[in-house]
């Protein structure tokens, strides 16, 4: 299959959407399958206000739908809500191309917890642009019906995967925990105020705490916060040391889809805690035993940020990581693959 990827959110981004998307394009390639990639990285861009390593690009429709044009696709795949996403959507609906998209975040929630603006006139303008999408691919059932709400009901199960030969319960633990005050507890994404990461640095906690990330918020924490220790963005090998050297990570986000540190984590062994919101809810479940209860604690959900985080700590770090192991980028791959190639709505009996 010949696919054309349309992103704003690319490389040198690190985040667990560009994650998920490289490492998607790079298995369905190894498989034989053709995809071309238009992404900032091939215009001239701009820094994006507050958030200065994502790049928005500066092109025209012209020359983005000359380019898909040119690879003639079988499949156009929209990742993003950007300026990339938004030309690409506009030629496809145009020509009657039928394409699908993705819901990766949570825009209109970021939004509103940096400007106090309202959230719901940017849900109308994420509905818009969804809408006359073949497919939307949801990573949990929660993020799905939470489309519906929105009515955005053609969605698609697009589930996330851990590289396990990366992150692996063996792994000795990063340097820089070597002689810190036990239990140490971690916090791993980017540090910006969207993330609360607050709420893990005021929980209360008998140990040490550990942030590892960049972002707008890091400089303002790092000075109130002058007991946790800030590593900065760490990568590949040296962040799976950090998950396998924590005792616990927290996850504080009320905003995510997903979070791609969780199974992370989980598959180095360390139990999650996190709030009882979609994402920790999916991955961990309401008593922490995965989302259909019963099977071993890896983690713990609760209002009281610091009581989930003591009661992952009983988590057996064995049963994590076998949980964590479950989570395969091969499963993802194939229903990312499966929705393209079940594209059969002409796309002028939707709405445009």
């Amino acid at each position: 299959m010949r696919i054309t990827l349309v992103s704003d959110a690319w490389m040198p981004q690190v985040n667990g959407v560009v994650r998920t998307l490289s490492t998607v394009t790079d298995i369905a390639t190894a498989r034989g399958h053709l995809v071309q990639t238009i992404t900032p990285d091939r215009f001239l861009s701009v820094p994006m206000p507050s958030y200065p390593e994502i790049r928005l690009a500066l092109t025209t429709r012209r020359r983005v739908a000359t380019t898909i044009a040119a690879f003639d696709p079988d499949a156009v795949h929209i990742a993003t809500e950007g300026p990339l996403g938004w030309l690409a959507r506009s030629w496809c609906v145009a020509r009657g191309v039928p394409f699908t998209t993705s819901f990766h975040t949570r825009f209109p929630d970021y939004v509103a917890a940096r400007t106090g603006l309202p959230p719901a006139p940017f849900w109308r303008l994420l509905e818009r642009f969804h809408r006359s999408a073949q497919h939307i691919l949801v990573a949990t059932p929660r993020l799905a019906a939470e489309l519906a709400a929105h009515g955005l009901t053609r969605t698609r199960p697009w589930t996330r995967g851990v590289d396990l030969k990366l992150f692996t319960p063996d792994r000795p633990a990063h340097p820089a925990f070597a002689g810190l005050a036990g239990p140490i507890a971690l916090h791993v994404g980017r540090v910006a105020v969207e993330k609360n990461i607050e709420a893990f640095l005021q929980a209360d906690w008998p140990g040490s705490k550990i942030v590892v990330g960049d972002g707008p918020a890091l400089a303002d924490l790092r000075a109130r916060f002058p007991a946790v220790h800030f590593l900065g963005a760490l990568h590949g090998e040296a962040l799976a040391s950090a998950y396998a050297g924590a005792d616990v990570l927290v996850f504080p986000s009320r905003t995510d889809t997903f979070g791609l540190v969780i199974i992370e984590a989980l598959a180095c062994g360390t139990p999650v805690a996190g709030y009882p919101v979609p994402g920790p809810l999916d991955i961990l479940g309401p008593d922490g035993c995965g989302p259909d209860g019963g099977g071993a604690l890896v983690g713990a959900v609760d209002d009281d940020l610091a009581a989930a985080m003591q009661r992952a700590l009983t988590a057996r770090r064995r049963d994590c990581a076998d949980y964590g192991a479950q989570f395969s980028w091969d499963r993802s791959c194939d229903q990312f693959l499966a929705a393209l190639a079940e594209v059969d709505q002409p796309l002028a009996d939707l709405a445009a």
